[in-house]
């Protein structure tokens, strides 16, 4: 599974070296993540969800979700395995288009004071990545400063 992981970004890294420093839009690379997906789904059965976050100069921001069957949709917020049964609610009832980074730290603190509330592990320490037109920038919840 992580090897079809590193194939797909290298074959990214591929195309970007071949076509004269093209870059393939968010848009583009989840497309081409969920169809090697699918195709690695039907030679061995595997389990991955993915959430692919990027910035394009046209488009903006955009957000991804891929699931283990290859099903790619477009979404504005998104959670993983069973943090997003806990937290889909939260972003249903606090996203609005437009949030302030600020205003998004707040509902995100939310969803982790509800996986600590609902989960019987603690989970101290939280990774949150930040994508935007200046790259990706970590912000971190917990105390382990190597998670960053």
């Amino acid at each position: 599974m992580y090897e079809t992981l590193r194939y797909i970004a290298k074959n990214i890294n591929l195309y970007e070296l071949a076509n004269a420093g093209t870059k393939l839009s968010t848009h583009a690379q989840a497309n081409f993540a969920r169809g090697e997906l699918a195709a690695a789904f039907r030679k061995g059965p595997f389990q991955v969800n993915v959430l692919l976050a990027g910035y394009d100069e046209k488009t903006g921001g955009s957000l991804y979700h891929l699931d283990y069957f290859g099903t790619l949709h477009k979404v504005r917020h998104g959670a993983q395995g069973y943090a997003q049964y806990f937290c889909s609610s939260i972003y249903d009832k606090d996203w609005e288009e437009g949030l302030t980074e600020e205003q998004a730290l707040k509902i995100v603190e939310k969803c982790i004071n509800e996986v600590h509330t609902r989960f019987m592990l603690n989970q101290p320490n939280f990774i949150i990545k930040k994508v935007d037109k200046d790259g990706v920038k970590v912000l971190s919840f917990g105390a382990d400063p190597a998670d960053t």
